[in-house]
């Protein structure tokens, strides 16, 4: 490399080349028959707006359905506790707020130590007349001890 080029202070005026700056307002010419048939005007996009359509609908019923089967806020479980739990029971200890006048569908579930689910029942509670909470205590069968008691949902009993 030569030192003596680099040290030479940098010359502001030198270009590279002569620039040009070219619009070209034109549409450019192309041999005829060399690239195939012109088209003229935008073609109207028929199938991806059927196939939005579609897919919109589809969300759509999807939606519905999943909001009728889990989208209940009547039906609201709290877990209040539970009892002291044998080696093959566990009584469950839960309030459940629900339409006046209406029972509720709640699984409870039983689960060991390490997390591991050992017992599992549905039970049907109602309240009393005139009530819109329901405070219950349900035993759970289990298959060795549990540790912890859960409401995983409460929906209309039916």
């Amino acid at each position: 490399m030569d030192l003596a080029i680099l040290a030479d202070p940098p010359d502001k005026k030198r270009t590279r080349g002569r620039q040009v700056s070219e619009t070209r307002a034109t549409t450019p010419a192309f041999p005829p028959g060399r690239y195939g048939r012109r088209r003229s005007g935008r073609r109207r996009p028929v199938l991806p707006i059927i196939a939005l359509a579609v897919v919109l609908a589809a969300s759509a019923l999807l939606s519905v359905r999943l909001y009728e089967r889990y989208g209940q806020l009547d039906y609201r479980a709290q877990i209040v506790g539970w009892q002291e739990p044998t080696d093959t029971r566990m009584i469950i200890k839960f309030t459940v707020r629900v339409p006046a006048g209406r029972s509720a569908s709640c699984v409870l579930r039983a689960r060991d130590f390490e997390g591991n689910e050992v017992g599992q029942r549905t039970a049907v509670v109602s309240p009393e007349p005139g009530e819109t909470t329901i405070r219950a205590e349900e035993p759970v069968d289990t298959t060795e001890r549990a540790s912890v008691g859960d409401v995983i949902r409460c929906q209309p009993a039916g």
